[in-house]
């Protein structure tokens, strides 16, 4: 990630003239995936799901190690109430990505596709695809999976191949900003950061990742983001770990300013919360 992006509004005005497209469109693809790889119902009102939709990429809203995420509207065209805006995040595959860490992540993962197991395990061509495009459907499981518990997270709209499409968490094209460029309601945001991570640890899972900046804040309301990496303490021998980096992580971070964040205490309520 890129912490100093400063996230600028696009130009979000479309004209379609006729049905032909520009470099930057492509019809929408929600007709092109399965039932499965959409997001959970109900649906918001916002997703739109015409086949006559069109997706225009406006700009790159962050870069990452293992992915990219673009500023995308899918609307139909000349019909202005079937409009939004939606973060795509694209994965790169194995030679241009530098996440060097994902073994501890995948730990206690399996492969149903048997194929795919033995093609991931050869780190053939299949295998390099199949090991970018697992990535994405890791963080829309999670993404459906926080959503629907609850947790404050980008509603996600579908998963295709390595793309994910999500909520855009900004207003008019500019990006919500991250926690780690926040100064003020830092303790109601710290109190919100809590209660994200108990919803993580009742389900049994953790972060893996967390920081002050994969987490936005967009009119108070705290978000997180980026969750590839999700890991279940029961399955991955480094979870416990990973939970505890993740409370100090964001203890620290808040301490610094002036919040009173004990690490000690978060971690002993969370682990009371995981085993209910």
């Amino acid at each position: 990630m890129n912490p100093s992006f400063d996230a600028s509004p696009f130009d979000i005005t479309l004209s379609f003239a006729d049905t032909r497209l520009a470099e930057n469109q492509r019809w929408s693809t929600w007709q092109a995936v399965t039932p499965t790889e959409r997001g959970p119902e109900p649906r918001p009102d916002w997703v739109v799901t015409s086949a006559d939709a069109v997706d225009t990429e406006l700009g790159i809203l962050k870069t990452g190690k293992e992915a990219d995420v673009f500023l995308i509207e899918r609307a139909v065209p000349f019909a202005r109430s079937q409009r939004s805006l939606l973060a795509a995040k694209r994965y790169r595959s194995a030679e241009h990505r530098s996440f060097h860490r994902s073994s501890i992540y995948t730990e206690g993962r399996r492969t149903q596709n048997t194929r795919d197991t033995r093609a991931l395990a050869k780190k053939s061509a299949h295998g390099r695809a199949v090991a970018a495009a697992q990535w994405s459907f890791a963080e829309f499981e999670a993404l459906c999976r926080m959503h629907e518990l609850g947790a404050p997270v980008p509603y996600p709209v579908q998963v295709d191949g390595t793309e994910v499409l999500m909520e855009f968490i900004g207003h008019d094209g500019t990006a919500a900003p991250r926690l780690a460029q926040v100064r003020d309601g830092l303790d109601d945001c710290f109190a919100q950061v809590a209660e994200i991570l108990r919803i993580f640890a009742r389900a049994g899972l953790v972060h893996g990742d967390l920081s002050a900046y994969n987490l936005l804040v967009h009119e108070g309301r705290v978000v997180v983001i980026d969750l590839p990496q999700i890991v279940d303490l029961a399955a991955n021998p480094q979870a416990w770990d990973l939970l505890h980096r993740d409370c100090v992580n964001v203890c620290e971070w808040f301490a610094r300013r002036g919040v009173d964040a004990d690490a000690d205490e978060l971690i002993a309520e969370l682990v009371a919360e995981s085993f209910g």
